[in-house]
């Protein structure tokens, strides 16, 4: 099985169609969403509408997901995220937020975890920075293997000698002795440095993960931010992926 990962799209759908059209080269078999779909960029109805036509096979919330849906306090989010959901809020109608109140917080099968931020509360959405916070979340899962999002930054920390470190790479032959807490960065606003669109390959029968990046068009996304009266800090960060 070959499974296509995205996360935080955020409602850029430049970037989310670029991920589209480069994962066709990939041959996968199916589609898994770790979180924020919506939040923060100006097409969160059309970003919601592609990744219903893609029909993943699993969809976790994010915090994103939630706040549009009412079902996360708002007074959580910083300014600039708040502004961008209660825009986004006003945006979508009620088969839309329902949409997003069925995603799942954690999701597991015999392989791997799903779940949008730390398994330490899961609900809270905490961040999984460094290899402490994910030694954490590797302890918490009854997988080896735990899918992440929500800081944008791309990272693959393993355990080796009962310690959690950061993979210097962005692909891995998965060892069966070893537990693995894989970010697979952000469609739609990388935080890394790199503003390239971030998304994963899991080969099941292969044992790998491979962590892809893709350019898209960042001047059309920023104009709609920009257009929509959200903060244009939103707009500009694009530009630098921070």
């Amino acid at each position: 099985m070959r499974y296509g990962l995205i996360s935080d799209i955020h409602g850029n759908i430049e970037a989310f169609e670029a991920v589209l059209d480069d994962i066709k080269k990939e041959r996968i078999d199916r589609y898994l969403c770790v979180g924020d779909v919506v939040g923060y960029g100006a097409d969160p109805k059309e970003a919601i509408r592609l990744v219903k036509f893609i029909k993943p096979e699993v969809l976790i919330a994010g915090n994103h997901d939630w706040g549009a849906a009412g079902l996360f306090d708002l007074e959580y989010f910083n300014d600039e995220a708040r502004a961008s959901l209660l825009w986004t809020k006003g945006v979508l109608n009620h088969s839309e937020t329902d949409y997003l109140e069925s995603f799942k917080l954690v999701y597991e099968t015999k392989e791997f975890t799903l779940v949008h931020g730390s398994l330490e509360a899961p609900e809270k959405f905490k961040y999984i920075q460094d290899s402490g916070d994910a030694y954490l979340t590797s302890r918490l899962a009854k997988t080896p293997l735990c899918f992440v999002g929500h800081s944008h930054k791309p990272a693959i920390f393993y355990s080796i000698d009962g310690k959690m470190k950061a993979l210097g790479t962005k692909s891995v032959k998965m060892g069966p002795d070893k537990r693995y807490v894989i970010n697979i960065g952000s469609v739609g606003q990388p935080r890394d440095g790199d503003p390239r669109a971030s998304y994963a390959i899991y080969d099941t029968v292969e044992s790998t993960v491979e962590i892809k990046r893709v350019s898209y068009y960042i001047d059309g996304a920023r104009e709609k931010i920009v257009r929509a009266g959200l903060p244009s800090f939103l707009a500009d960060r694009l530009l630098e992926g921070r």
